[in-house]
């Protein structure tokens, strides 16, 4: 992520050594380790997040493309026939008999 040198971590340690002394840095190295921890574990739910909705949003841009394209071949189909003179009859299904 960060292009940090060996010589860079070793100056950043000094430092902290400095600021903070042997008896405070221990401490203070793993409540910064534990925030990190913490952001990145935030970091990475808030991207599986975003890319959930992603792809539900693609799911449903292409379930209106598919609804879209049935309408207007329906339309078409409805356009392009000849009406029916006599409609053919659909019989009713046969009631069974009580026994």
């Amino acid at each position: 992520m960060f292009d940090i040198g060996f010589t860079e971590m070793l100056l950043v340690g000094l430092i902290a050594l400095l600021a903070f002394g042997p008896e405070r840095l221990p401490k203070v190295a793993r409540e910064t380790a534990y925030w990190i921890r913490k952001a990145r574990r935030t970091l990475a739910s808030v991207r599986a997040e975003i890319e959930q909705e992603m792809e539900l949003q693609e799911l449903k841009q292409s379930m209106q493309e598919l609804k879209s394209a049935r309408i207007s071949e329906s339309a078409l189909a409805i356009k392009d026939s000849e009406p029916a003179q006599n409609p053919p009859q659909v019989p009713e299904p046969a009631k069974k008999a009580d026994v």
